[in-house]
């Protein structure tokens, strides 16, 4: 890879990385914010992403060679965009490409429901979605109990994601 295309990818990489993480961090101070306040800065940082997906497109579209790993870059800012992952900590480890991080959660989620703590269905079908499209590994327990737990409409939506085919509203 050219000296440009090195610079480039490390670019968009920390450009993603600061749009999910200020993402990430409006989730976290989700209380602290009132409603207008809160779906402003959200509508602006989706927004922000899907123009960043857009000059994504035309990189891997155009004139200029890039790597899988941008089209990876793709591939989150949509997973970013389509709101696959709601909890803070799965969006940053996710972003961050962290599936080490992601199976400690997904432990400590499934130890939770053995204890009787409670289930947190949501957060664990978010983190083995992650999983799943960070090409990781999963047991046929797990691919079942996301079959189990998936809405149709997250299922298509995930589906398009993973083949790159995601529409942007």
């Amino acid at each position: 890879m050219s000296k440009e295309n090195v610079k480039l990818k490390q670019n968009l990489e920390d450009q993603l990385k600061r749009l999910v993480h200020q993402l990430a961090d409006l989730e976290e101070c989700k209380d602290d914010l009132n409603a207008d306040e809160y779906e402003s800065s959200k509508c602006d940082t989706l927004e922000q992403l899907k123009e960043f997906d857009t000059r994504l497109t035309k990189l891997t579209s155009g004139d200029i060679t890039v790597d899988d790993q941008i089209a990876q870059l793709q591939r989150t800012t949509q997973a970013a965009i389509s709101e696959a992952f709601k909890t803070p900590a799965v969006i940053k480890m996710f972003a961050n490409k962290e599936p080490e991080l992601l199976r400690e959660r997904l432990n400590q989620i499934e130890r939770d429901a053995k204890l009787g703590k409670g289930t947190n269905v949501e957060e664990k079908l978010e983190v083995l979605r992650a999983l799943r499209h960070l090409n990781e590994h999963l047991t046929p327990d797990h691919l079942q109990f996301i079959m189990n737990h998936e809405t149709k409409s997250s299922t298509l939506s995930f589906d398009a994601l993973k083949s790159g085919q995601l529409p942007l509203s």
